[in-house]
């Protein structure tokens, strides 16, 4: 079955600044939407507000459904953010577990993680703990998942590897990720917007990153 997520109509202000102003997303089964932006642009903000951790004016439609606290509601939305949010004393089997995740397929991708699975996550280097946290988020049975910063501070090998997780949940799933390395959101996404000046503005080609100074002409 299909679902679909619609962000818009979003304003965040901080003070008097203007953070968030005229946001337009829609997600769908099948989508990797990718979100660029210069530092500050409020890529990290769009993305809470629309989980529902971060209060903003905003409509939030999942299935002709209208969603205000989509943290609430696992099934529906996931969110990995930038900050490690599992409990360090929890170990990987009791993660896995909890998430509903199959831990096998994960320790075949990832050898370095065999015969670990009583490990507790507090344990493992700053890039595994990342791996985990980000594989557990993408593998769950959510409806829809939000990104934030995935590929930062693991190597490349692995970022291939977790591409090719995405692609595989794609068939039950949306995405919405935002990365500065802004190759691999190319990579991963069937679809790009660029968020400037409080809004989103759909990427067609790199001349687009230009026009609005997240990439400079060469």
């Amino acid at each position: 079955m299909k679902h679909t997520l619609e962000i818009s109509g979003m304003r965040l202000l901080f003070g008097e600044r203007l953070i968030l102003s005229d946001v337009y997303l829609k997600i769908e089964t099948g989508d990797a939407i990718g979100l660029l932006g210069r530092n500050g642009a409020g890529k990290s903000c769009l993305m809470r507000g629309a989980y529902g951790t971060l209060k903003c004016e905003k409509s939030v439609i999942a299935d002709d459904t209208s969603v205000y606290e989509a943290y609430k509601q696992p099934g529906l939305m996931r969110y990995l953010p930038q900050h490690h949010f599992i409990p360090k004393q929890l170990t990987l089997k009791r993660i896995f577990r909890d998430f509903g995740v199959d831990f096998t397929p994960f320790s075949e991708l990832f050898p370095a993680f065999q015969l670990r699975e009583n490990s507790k996550i507090g344990h493992l280097s700053g890039g595994m703990y990342r791996l985990v946290e980000m594989y557990v988020i993408i593998k769950s049975d959510a409806k829809f998942v939000l990104l934030d910063e995935p590929f930062t501070h693991i190597s490349p090998v692995q970022i291939e590897i977790i591409q090719s997780v995405i692609e595989e949940e794609r068939s039950r799933k949306g995405f919405l990720i935002t990365d500065h390395l802004f190759k691999r959101i190319q990579e991963s996404c069937n679809r790009v917007y660029l968020l400037a000046n409080g809004r989103t503005h759909t990427v067609e080609h790199e001349d687009d990153l230009k026009r609005f100074g997240y990439i400079s002409f060469e």
